[in-house]
């Protein structure tokens, strides 16, 4: 037991750390590190807490940069598509649910490697349909990101409109996801004993994270990380 509270301590570390680096990327992380370890309902509200904690404090600082403006429809649709992800997540087998996040994460990390030359979107209404998958994946999975990502990439967002509008979308949802997990029943003592003991190492992390946010080649290390992240998907598959 001590060793997986140390493990769980570490994963939570270096996702906090990757978020308040790079904007995104700890659930993509934490999730199916911690599914070695714990089961997906254990992990999931555990990530929950993290994602709260890390987007908070990162807006706290960045709140003024956020552009709710171009967000809306992403928040809207995710609120609606968040239920049904709850519910898969407190129904669906669990080999089924890590075999769907090692998918969603061998093509997240193969798309974002290999760049390709895609369509542009035009219109803001296709916000409602990646904001929905977005809110489904969160809900079950705390990996509401890729959706999201894809979507800013295809509306071509500039660099600083990009983070800061997926900052604002992903507090909003991390919020709803987090209060749907305690009406859900997954906030055991077990969840708040993880987060209680890791909460320490979330806090150094955010703060290593913000001063490696400019000393790093951040995209070298997002390849690497996205490679990681294919790896990860793998080992999750049957």
């Amino acid at each position: 037991m001590l060793t997986s509270i140390l493990l769980t301590m570490i994963i939570l570390f270096i996702a906090a750390g990757t978020k308040a680096t790079f904007g995104f990327g700890d659930a993509l992380l934490a999730m199916p590190l911690l599914a070695f370890i714990w089961s997906m309902q254990t992990v999931s509200p555990l990530v929950a807490f993290l994602g709260v904690t890390v987007s908070f404090i990162v807006l706290w600082q960045d709140w003024h940069k956020v552009d709710f403006k171009a967000a809306w429809r992403l928040i809207i649709a995710s609120t609606l598509g968040i239920p049904l992800g709850l519910w898969i997540l407190t129904n669906a087998p669990e080999s089924i649910v890590k075999r769907v996040l090692g998918t969603i994460l061998i093509l997240f990390g193969l798309y974002n490697l290999l760049k390709p030359s895609l369509f542009s979107l035009k219109n803001d209404n296709w916000g409602y349909l990646f904001g929905f998958i977005a809110g489904m994946l969160g809900g079950a999975y705390n990996t509401s990101g890729p959706p999201v990502v894809i979507y800013g990439t295809l509306r071509c967002w500039p660099p600083d409109k990009f983070r800061a509008t997926l900052q604002g979308h992903f507090l909003f949802t991390a919020v709803l996801i987090f209060l749907g997990h305690g009406i859900q029943g997954l906030w055991t003592w077990q969840v708040f004993q993880l987060y209680l003991f890791s909460l320490p190492g979330i806090l150094l992390a955010i703060f290593l994270g913000g001063k490696l946010n400019q000393r790093l080649d951040p995209e070298q290390f997002t390849r690497l990380l996205y490679m990681g992240i294919i790896v990860l998907g793998l080992f999750l598959l049957p």
